[in-house]
C-alpha cells in the first residue's frame, strides 16, 4: 500500500482529544547511551524493571516489541488544571502531584490510543500495532523530542515551548509507513542558563543538568519505593504525599501551560488535590479502596499512602495530628508504625522549638 497520510492521522488524533501528536521513524532513541550510563550509575534506585536485560534490549531495538515496526506515533494530552496555592500549601493537607488529581491517565489515554489504532486499521486493513501509556520499555520523552513535541529540560521533563510540561504521553507502534515524518521542532534543550528546577529541588535530586537521581527524588520515594523512606530525607518532603511537581512548577515555560479540556483530569473537589492529613491518616482498607479506585494513587495501596502522610504530618507542625499518629502506632504494619513514630518525634521537636522561641520573645 501507499504511505499513509500523516496529516490525516494527526487530524484524527486531535479529533479524539489529543492536544499534541507527532510521527517518528521507529529508530533507537538518541538518548539510549545516556540511559544506559544512568542505569550503570544506579540512579534508577530499586526500580529493577528499568535495568532488566530484556527491557534494555527492547529500548535498543523496537522490533523486540513489535516485529516489523516502522513508525512510532507519539501523542500528548494536557493535564494542567487549577487548585489555589493556599490549599496546596496548607500544612494540614497532604499535597498530591497534579497528574493524579483526576482519573487514572493510563485508562484515559489508552482508550484514545485504541480508538486511533482501530481507525488506522480500518483505513489500512490488516496491520500490526501496539500501544503504550507509561508502561512499555520505551524512552518516550526522547522519542517525543524526535517527533517534534518539545525538548528535554534540565529537570529531565519533556517541555513544549508553548505548553510547558504538564501533558501525558502515549505511543502507538505500527508497521505502516507515512508520507512524511516529523523532526525535532526545537534544539535538544532550550533551558539556557536557567537552573530554577535544579535549585528548587529540596532533596537535591539533580546531580547535574538533565540527570535525575531517583535515590533522592520525592516522587520516587512516595510512589515507587515500597519500603521505609530514609530518615535523612523526610524533613525535606514538606507536605507531598504522592509525587512532586516542584521542578515543573518553577519552570518558566510552565506559565504557558494551557488548562486541560479533558474533564477526567480535573479534581472533583480540592481534597483530590490536597486531602486533609487527618483524613488520610484515618483511612482503612475499605475507605482507601473506595476513595482511590479510579485514581493512579490506587497503585501504591493504603500502607504506603499513610506512610507518606505520616511524614507530611511530622513536617506540618500541627499538634492536632498527634492523636491520629498515636493511634497508628498500634497498626500491624511496621512500615506505618515506624513513620508514625518519626512524625510524633518531629512534632515534639517542633513544639519545643516553638515554646523556646515564645519564651525568648518575652525576655
Amino acid at each position: 500500500m501507499n504511505d499513509f497520510s500523516s496529516a490525516r492521522l494527526k487530524t484524527r488524533a486531535i479529533e479524539l482529544g489529543f492536544t499534541l501528536v507527532g510521527i517518528a521513524h521507529a529508530d533507537p532513541s538518541p538518548m539510549l547511551a545516556a540511559y544506559e550510563r544512568w542505569i550503570a550509575a544506579g540512579m534508577h534506585a530499586d526500580m529493577g524493571y528499568m535495568a532488566r536485560a530484556d527491557r534494555v534490549a527492547r529500548r535498543r531495538d523496537l522490533n523486540m516489541i513489535l516485529p516489523g515496526v516502522r513508525s512510532m506515533i507519539v501523542a500528548g494530552l494536557d493535564y494542567s488544571t487549577f487548585v489555589p496555592d493556599e490549599v496546596l500549601n496548607d500544612p494540614s493537607r497532604g499535597r498530591i502531584a497534579a497528574y493524579a488529581w483526576g482519573l487514572d491517565y493510563h485508562a484515559v489515554l489508552m482508550e484514545k490510543l485504541d480508538a486511533l489504532a482501530k481507525w488506522i486499521a480500518a483505513e489500512c486493513g490488516t496491520i500490526q500495532q501496539r500501544a503504550y501509556v507509561d508502561t512499555g520499555a520505551i524512552l518516550e520523552r526522547s522519542h517525543a523530542h524526535t517527533a517534534g513535541l518539545g525538548f528535554i529540560g534540565k529537570n529531565t521533563m519533556l517541555i513544549h515551548p508553548r505548553r510547558g510540561s504538564m501533558f501525558f504521553l502515549g505511543e502507538l507502534l505500527t508497521d505502516i509507513t507515512f508520507d512524511s515524518y516529523d523532526t525535532p521542532s526545537t534544539p535538544a534543550t532550550m533551558c539556557g542558563r536557567c537552573t530554577r528546577c535544579l535549585s528548587a529541588c529540596p532533596t537535591n535530586a539533580f546531580p547535574s543538568p538533565h540527570v535525575l537521581d531517583a535515590r533522592r527524588c520525592i516522587s520516587y520515594w512516595t510512589i515507587e519505593n515500597k519500603g521505609a523512606i530514609p530518615s535523612e530525607l523526610r524533613a525535606n518532603f514538606g507536605n507531598w504525599i504522592y509525587g512532586c511537581d516542584i521542578c515543573q512548577d518553577v519552570c518558566p515555560f510552565q506559565r504557558f501551560a494551557p488548562r486541560t479540556a479533558e474533564r477526567a483530569f480535573s479534581p472533583a473537589d480540592i481534597d483530590r488535590a490536597a486531602p486533609k492529613l487527618a483524613d488520610i491518616l484515618a483511612l482503612d482498607e475499605a475507605t482507601f479502596s473506595a476513595r482511590y479506585a479510579a485514581s493512579p494513587i490506587a497503585r501504591i495501596k493504603r500502607d504506603r499512602l499513610i506512610r507518606n502522610a505520616c511524614i507530611a504530618a511530622g513536617n506540618s507542625g500541627d499538634q492536632q495530628l498527634r492523636h491520629p499518629l498515636e493511634r497508628l502506632q498500634g497498626e500491624e504494619s511496621l512500615l506505618i508504625r515506624d513513620h508514625a513514630t518519626w512524625a510524633l518525634d518531629r512534632l515534639s521537636e517542633r513544639a519545643k522549638i516553638e515554646a523556646r522561641d515564645s519564651v525568648n520573645k518575652l525576655i
